[in-house]
C-alpha cells in the first residue's frame, strides 16, 4: 500500500539534535550536541528508594490516573512554585509528558492553523517543530544580550497580529541568555496591551551558577494565574532525570481545563509511576540541595569549556559566558557555514548543533550551539581541540 501522509507531517523537518545523536551512536564521538544532563549526577539511589516506597504502598501506581496528574505531586509543585512568587493551586496546573508536551498542548488549544506565533531570534528548535505541525506561521523578533527588543516585537505585532508569544527568558535555548527585568516587564506589558498570551518555557531556570542571583519569571511579574497573560511550563528533566518524563504547565484554570481535554485525546494521562516516584522523591529528598550540586558542577564545566576555547586562539569566534543553563552559543567567522563545518567536525570525532536550526526565518548560518554539561575533563579538552582544528581547516580554505 502507498501511504499518503498529511501535508503538515510531510513538511515537518526532523529534529537536528535527534539526527545528530543517531549519527554519533556507537562511535568514538565526543558530542556537544544534545542537551544532555550529566548521568553521573543523577540521584540514582534516591530515585530507587522513592520507587521502592511507591510499590511498598501497593499496586495502585500501575493503574490509570487523572488526566491532570497525580494530585499530591501537583500540591508539592504548587509549594515549589510559591517559593518563586508564583501562586497557583492544583486546578491551575497539569502534569505532562515532559514540558515539550505542555508546549504542544498549550499551542493546540490557543491557536488555529494559519495563525501567527511570535518568537525570539533564535529560539528553541523543538518549539519550531510544534508550530510547524500545528500549521502556524512563525515570526521572529530581534534580540540582544538583554532579550527580545521591544520595538521590534511591537513592529511585528502590528504587522502580523500574532496569537501568542513563545519565550525562554531565563538561560535560553540555544543562546544561554537571560532577559533583563526591564525587558521582561516591557514585553509583558506589550503582550497585555495586545491581548496576546505568553508561553513561558522555563526548563533551565533553576540551574544558575550564582545562587544569590534572582531572575523573576514572567509569570511572577504578571502576578496572577486567573485571567493572567502568562502560561508557564517547566520540567524535571534537567533537575532530576529526563527518563521520568514529567513536566507541568500552570496558568488560568480555564486554559488548563482545555489543555486537559486535549491531553485526553493525546494520551489520557502521563505515567502515574513516574509521577508517584517524583512525589515520593520530593517527600524524602532535598531537591534544592541537589539542584545546587548540579548547578555548581555545570558552572565548573561551563568555565572549563570557556577556558579551553580561549586557549585555541580562534580568530573571529566569539561567545558570551552564560550565567546558567546548559548551552554556550558560538558566533563563527562571517561566511563560515556551521552545517558544512559539522560534516568536517564529525569526521574528526566531535559533534555540535549548527545554529541555523534555531531560526524560524533567515538563519544566521555562522552560529553553533555547544552543550557543556554532558562531558568533562579529558573528553571536553579533546572535543574542543577537535572542533578548533575543524574550524581552523575550514577558515584556511576560505
Amino acid at each position: 500500500m502507498d501511504y499518503r501522509f498529511s501535508s503538515r507531517v510531510s513538511q515537518l523537518k526532523s529534529s537536528v539534535v535527534r539526527d545528530i545523536l543517531k549519527l554519533t551512536q556507537g562511535k568514538d564521538m565526543i558530542s556537544f550536541a544534545g542537551g544532555l544532563p550529566a548521568e553521573e549526577l543523577f540521584p540514582v539511589q534516591a530515585v530507587k528508594e522513592a520507587a521502592d516506597r511507591v510499590f511498598a504502598e501497593g499496586s495502585s501506581a500501575l493503574q490509570y490516573g487523572l488526566t491532570e496528574g497525580h494530585l499530591p505531586l501537583r500540591e508539592q509543585l504548587c509549594e515549589r512554585m510559591a517559593a518563586k512568587q508564583m501562586i497557583v493551586n492544583p486546578e491551575q496546573m497539569i502534569l505532562t509528558t515532559g514540558s515539550q508536551q505542555a508546549i504542544d498542548l498549550l499551542v493546540s488549544v490557543l491557536t488555529e492553523p494559519g495563525d501567527v506565533v511570535l518568537v525570539e531570534k533564535p529560539t528553541y528548535l523543538a518549539s519550531l517543530q510544534v508550530f510547524a505541525l500545528q500549521g502556524l506561521k512563525v515570526v521572529a523578533a530581534e534580540s540582544d544580550e538583554h532579550g527580545i527588543i521591544p520595538e521590534d516585537a511591537l513592529r511585528l505585532i502590528r504587522e502580523h497580529r500574532p496569537k501568542l508569544l513563545y519565550a525562554v527568558p531565563t538561560f535560553g535555548n540555544p543562546t544561554g541568555r537571560v532577559w533583563s527585568v526591564e525587558r521582561r516587564r516591557k514585553l509583558l506589558e506589550l503582550c497585555k496591551q495586545h491581548q496576546m498570551p505568553i508561553i513561558e518555557d522555563d526548563p533551565y531556570g533553576d540551574i544558575k551558577f550564582e545562587t544569590s542571583e534572582r531572575f523573576p519569571t514572567l509569570f511572577s511579574l504578571d502576578g496572577r494565574a486567573e485571567k493572567g497573560t502568562v502560561l508557564y511550563t517547566s520540567t524535571f528533566s534537567k533537575t532530576v532525570a529526563p527518563a521520568l518524563r514529567t513536566g507541568w504547565a500552570i496558568g488560568d484554570s480555564g486554559v488548563i481545563r482545555m489543555v486537559a481535554k486535549a491531553k485526553q485525546a493525546a494520551d489520557l494521562h502521563s505515567s502515574t509511576i513516574d509521577q508517584q516516584i517524583l512525589s515520593q522523591l520530593l517527600s524524602g529528598f532535598n531537591l534544592d540541595d541537589h539542584i545546587r550540586l548540579i548547578s555548581k558542577a555545570y558552572g565548573e564545566r561551563m568555565m572549563e569549556m570557556h577556558e579551553l576555547l580561549k586557549r585555541q586562539g580562534l580568530r573571529d569566534v566569539s561567545w558570551v559566558m552564560p550565567k546558567g543553563g546548559m548551552f554556550l552559543w558560538l558566533e563563527l567567522p562571517d561566511g563560515l557555514d556551521a552545517d558544512a563545518l559539522l560534516r568536517g567536525s564529525v569526521r574528526k570525532g566531535v559533534a555540535f548543533v549548527p545554529g541555523s536550526a534555531f531560526f524560524a526565518e533567515q538563519p544566521q548560518r555562522n552560529t553553533a550551539r555547544l552543550n557543556y554539561t554532558y562531558n568533562t575533563g579529558a573528553r571536553t579538552k579533546l572535543g574542543v581541540e577537535r572542533l578548533a582544528e575543524a574550524i581552523g581547516e575550514f577558515t584556511a580554505r576560505s
